[in-house]
């Protein structure tokens, strides 16, 4: 139920009550009565918000992952030293509050803090790229294929059934090493054009149930066109998965990310990249452990963030947990 529904059902029972002037300046509806009385209506994404900030373990982690975000995005300001400066008095430190190398130092003496920063923004540049990317074409293509059914539906799907058949692994390796070309925007184009199909399957779904709804036939009966009907009307309806997978894909996205650095496929020096960082130090591990620990742990957090987040979100925009909220 949208926002416009909730406000017409308000002023229709607003009207029987007693002519109940409807409130609509704050966030929720509300209902103001003659006899100073006043019954508050929360819109769709008002239960939402109730539900999600319920949901301590997403809360929680939605600061903890907005706070690291930041941290890689402001890296040039955050960041002591820069990623690439080179310290010939502190090769190999291990981690350390007092001289100033708090994740130690490389083999090169290069700051590995600020290196870590430099891969996070690095890791969210492409992984928020390939969400953007991966919602628009599988909500495009699953929106296409639900609303219009027939010939448009079979072969949107068959299009989507093929993409499922390609050996992921494989394609990604193979068209990271031909044309990514180490370029962290080119292996996020890359990323995305695999990982859409999910989507477009969850939409599709969505669009079939959404279309035999009474909304649907009265804005055909009212002259709507096609695209207004889609993204005017049903589209709203579907943002509650949409937003769910969006949100896990930028954890896969990032993972993904850092799979390809570390096998030497995806983002190239001097460009910092965690996968990059992890591969970097694997080779003294056993010793300067920190090269290892601290990009591992930082892929690690995101991650788990993510996908607490993602369980929050995907709890709040149940409906059919609404009724509890």
């Amino acid at each position: 139920m949208t926002d416009h529904s909730l406000e017409r059902d308000a002023s229709l029972v607003g009207t029987a009550v007693g002519n109940a002037p409807l409130d609509t300046a704050s966030g929720d509806a509300s209902l103001v009565y003659d006899s100073g009385l006043e019954v508050e209506t929360r819109s769709q994404w008002a239960y939402a918000r109730r539900r999600f900030m319920r949901h301590r373990l997403a809360v929680v982690s939605l600061f903890v992952l907005v706070t690291i975000l930041l941290a890689g995005a402001l890296a040039p300001y955050v960041a002591p030293y820069p990623f690439d400066g080179y310290d010939a008095n502190n090769l190999e430190v291990g981690p350390t509050l007092h001289g100033g190398h708090v994740f130690g130092t490389d083999l090169l003496g290069r700051d590995y803090f600020s290196r870590v920063l430099y891969g996070i923004r690095t890791s969210e540049r492409v992984a928020f790229l390939v969400a953007i990317l991966a919602v628009a074409i599988g909500t495009t293509i699953g929106a296409l294929a639900g609303y219009y059914s027939k010939w448009a539906d079979n072969a949107l799907m068959r299009f989507t059934d093929l993409i499922l058949t390609l050996p992921a692994l494989a394609v990604l390796l193979v068209a990271a090493a031909l044309l990514g070309k180490g370029n962290q925007y080119r292996v996020a184009i890359i990323l995305a054009l695999l990982l859409w199909t999910a989507l477009a399957r969850i939409v599709r779904g969505q669009f079939l149930s959404l279309r035999e709804k009474e909304y649907v036939d009265a804005a055909k009966a009212a002259g709507a066109g096609d695209l207004r009907i889609i993204f005017r009307h049903m589209l709203p309806n579907s943002l509650g998965p949409i937003v769910v997978f969006a949100t896990l894909t930028v954890g896969g996205a990032i993972l993904l990310e850092a799979y390809l650095s570390f096998l030497g496929f995806g983002v190239q020096p001097p460009t910092p990249a965690l996968g990059k960082l992890i591969a970097d130090g694997q080779d003294v591990s056993s010793h300067d452990w920190w090269l290892v620990t601290f990009p591992g742990l930082t892929i690690v957090l995101i991650v788990l963030c993510i996908n607490f987040v993602g369980d929050g979100l995907r709890d709040a925009l149940d409906p059919t947990q609404r009724i509890r909220a």
